[in-house]
């Protein structure tokens, strides 16, 4: 759900109260915020839609970092000590209303006004929690429980109310580069959880709470896309076998000698 609990700070109503009044934007879908290496001189706020945030290589490859959601700030890095360019691109996925403010005054607001930096580093906080989430993802888990994850977190599984079950439309394409795999992975392991009852979809995903499990307990069935267990081969046995092998004709006898034990 897009709307914010009574007991959450609402940026908005507050910028409202100490007479600051921002550029309201709207964003259609694939329209930009921002893009990579331009100047970063103001800070958006979110207030509904989701959004992505890309980088592009030199050799012109694009990555997609992380979602971004109602109620998150998009562009922090203008508020640098230094003013720069930007280092990624905001891109919306879905329509998007958001609160454009300029540097200047984010900076103003952030030293006069106690109770919006409070607001302000908590969301950074959890910013940064998330990118630690996200590569400790990235280092240590399965393609398919990535893929399981990212698409909790598009639910908001995780988040106050209620999730948001029916997740904005996106490709395979850009779940593939969110989780480091191809789209053809993707659209297996999609249809995996749609076997299994995790996940439905028809043009839009809908997520069950039971993917939750791929997560929290690793319940998938054996036949996962795993690679196969290869046995290790102790070194002294991998130095015979390159022995016999080194310099033997195409005498098949020679066969029968490498099925015996060293």
């Amino acid at each position: 759900m897009d709307h914010a609990p009574s007991n959450t700070f609402d940026p908005v109503a507050f910028l409202a109260k100490i007479s600051i009044i921002p550029r309201n934007v709207e964003l259609r879908p694939k329209e930009r915020f921002f893009s990579q290496g331009d100047p970063a001189d103001a800070v958006f706020y979110l207030q509904t839609g989701r959004a992505k945030i890309t980088v592009v290589s030199k050799g012109g490859k694009e990555a997609t970092i992380t979602l971004l959601g109602s109620r998150d700030f998009v562009g922090e890095e203008a508020l640098a000590a230094v003013a720069g360019l930007r280092l990624a691109s905001a891109t919306a996925i879905t329509a998007c209303t958001a609160l454009k403010i300029g540097r200047e005054e984010m900076v103003r607001v952030m030293r006069e006004e106690h109770e919006f930096s409070e607001a302000f580093l908590t969301f950074l906080l959890a910013r940064s929690m998330r990118i630690q989430a996200d590569l400790v993802d990235q280092l240590f888990n399965s393609s398919e429980k990535r893929l399981a994850r990212i698409l909790l977190l598009m639910a908001e599984f995780g988040k106050p109310g209620e999730p948001e079950i029916l997740i904005p439309k996106i490709s395979q394409e850009t779940l593939a580069e969110m989780i480091g795999t191809t789209r053809s992975r993707v659209s297996f392991f999609m249809n995996r959880f749609r076997k299994l009852g995790f996940v439905d979809y028809d043009g839009r995903i809908r997520v069950h709470k039971s993917l939750l499990n791929v997560i929290l307990h690793d319940q998938l069935p054996d036949d996962n896309a795993a690679k196969p267990h290869i046995p290790d081969v102790p070194q002294r046995r991998r130095n015979s076998t390159k022995s016999k092998l080194k310099g033997q004709s195409n005498d098949p006898s020679h066969l029968t000698d490498l099925r015996q034990p060293s």
